[in-house]
C-alpha cells in the first residue's frame, strides 16, 4: 500500500470513530438515567471504557506483535490528549468553567485514582525486571486497584461523606424524565453495536499505524504518541463535546477522567499480550516522561475542581490554560527528542 492510501485510510477511521462517538454521548447519558447508577461511575465505566476501546485494542494488538513503544505510546498518548479535550469542552460550555460546574465527590475521587495507577505504571519501569507467566506483577496491582478504585466510586455516589458547596452553576446529577422511560433493552443494544464499531476500527488503525512506521521511517513512539493515540482518542472528544452540549457536565468529565483511569489499564493488557518478558521495561525511556506529565495534568484538574474559579480567561478556568500549556510543551519536547 501506497503511504496516500493508508493515511486515507486513518483519515476514514477517524471519522468513523468521531461519528459513533457523537451518538455513544447521548445512549450512555440516557443509560445512566434509566439503570440508575448515575453520570459519574456511568461515565468512568461504561463510556471510559467503550470510547476507549478502539484503543484498547490498538494496544493489545500491538503488543502481540512485539511493537511496545507503540502499544505504551498509544496508551499514555491517550492520557494526555484526552486531558486536553477538558480544554475544549471547557471552551464549548460559555455558562461557566466547567470544573466549578462538575464539581463532585466521585470526580475528585477518579482523578486520585487515575494518580494511583499512573504512579503504579511509573513504579512497574522501575521495579525489578520479574514476571510470572510472562506476566508483570505491576499488572496484576493495577488490575485490582482499577477494580477496588471504581468500587470507591460507587461508595462515594450512595453515601457520600461530603458534597461540594452548591452554587447557582453547580450541574447536579439528576435524571431526566423522558430517559427514564427508554427502553433499557434497546438502549444496551445501542451501546454494544457501537462498541463492535469502535473495536473493530482500533484493529484497522493498528495495522495502519504500523504500516505507517515501517513505510516512513518514524519513530513508533511519534506515531503512537502523536497519531493513534489522538484518533482512537476521538471518540472522547466528541462525546465529552456532546454531553456537555446535553448539560450532562458530570458525564462529560467523568468521561474523560474515568476513560483516563481505564486508559491505563491498556498498559495492563498489552503486558499480557506482550510475550518477550515485561512491556514496562521494553518500552523507551521517554515513555516515563509522559507518565509524568500525565500525573501532572491530573493533579491540575483536581485543584480546579476544589478551587472551582467560576471565570477565567476566554471563560476557562486556570487548570484548563495549563494543561493545554502542558501538553504543548511536552509535545515540543517529544519531538526535539525523538523527532
Amino acid at each position: 500500500m501506497t503511504i496516500e492510501y493508508l493515511l486515507a485510510i486513518f483519515l476514514l477511521c477517524a471519522t468513523v470513530i468521531g461519528v459513533c462517538g457523537t451518538r455513544l454521548a447521548a445512549v450512555v447519558d440516557a443509560l445512566a438515567d434509566r439503570a440508575g447508577f448515575g453520570e459519574a461511575l456511568t461515565g468512568a465505566v461504561l463510556l471510559g471504557a467503550v470510547t476507549s476501546l478502539s484503543g484498547s485494542v490498538l494496544s493489545v494488538t500491538a503488543a502481540l506483535e512485539g511493537q511496545a513503544d507503540l502499544a505504551l505510546s498509544n496508551a499514555y498518548g491517550g492520557i494526555a490528549v484526552q486531558t486536553v479535550f477538558l480544554t475544549v469542552a471547557d471552551l464549548s460550555y460559555r455558562r461557566v468553567n466547567l470544573e466549578h460546574a462538575a464539581a463532585s465527590a466521585e470526580n475528585i475521587l477518579q482523578g486520585a485514582l487515575l494518580i494511583c495507577l499512573l504512579a503504579i505504571l511509573l513504579s512497574a519501569s522501575y521495579s525489578p525486571d520479574i514476571t510470572v507467566l510472562g506476566v508483570h506483577p505491576a499488572t496484576l496491582i493495577l488490575l485490582a486497584g482499577y477494580g477496588y478504585g471504581i468500587h470507591l466510586t460507587y461508595r462515594a455516589r450512595r453515601a457520600p461523606m461530603w458534597r461540594p458547596k452548591l452554587t447557582s452553576e453547580t450541574r447536579e446529577d439528576i435524571p431526566e424524565e423522558q430517559n427514564e422511560g427508554m427502553n433499557l433493552s434497546r438502549l444496551l443494544v445501542s451501546f454494544l453495536i457501537l462498541a463492535l464499531i469502535l473495536g473493530v476500527t482500533g484493529w484497522l488503525l493498528q495495522r495502519v499505524a504500523g504500516a505507517l512506521v515501517e513505510r516512513t521511517g518514524v519513530s513508533a513512539l511519534i506515531v503512537g504518541m502523536l497519531f493513534t493515540s489522538l484518533a482512537t482518542s476521538l471518540p472522547e472528544l466528541v462525546t465529552t463535546v456532546a454531553a456537555v452540549r446535553r448539560g450532562a457536565v458530570t458525564l462529560a468529565f467523568s468521561g474523560i477522567i474515568g476513560g483516563n483511569a481505564y486508559d491505563t489499564l491498556f498498559a495492563a493488557f498489552a503486558d499480557i499480550a506482550y510475550r518477550p518478558g515485561s512491556i514496562y521495561h521494553a518500552g523507551d525511556g521517554l515513555l516515563l516522561f509522559w507518565l509524568a506529565i500525565a500525573v501532572l495534568m491530573t493533579a491540575v484538574l483536581i485543584m480546579g475542581m476544589l478551587v472551582r474559579e467560576k471565570r477565567g480567561i476566554a471563560n476557562i478556568g486556570f487548570e484548563s490554560s495549563l494543561v493545554l500549556l502542558i501538553y504543548i510543551a511536552s509535545v515540543i519536547i517529544l519531538v526535539l527528542e525523538r523527532g
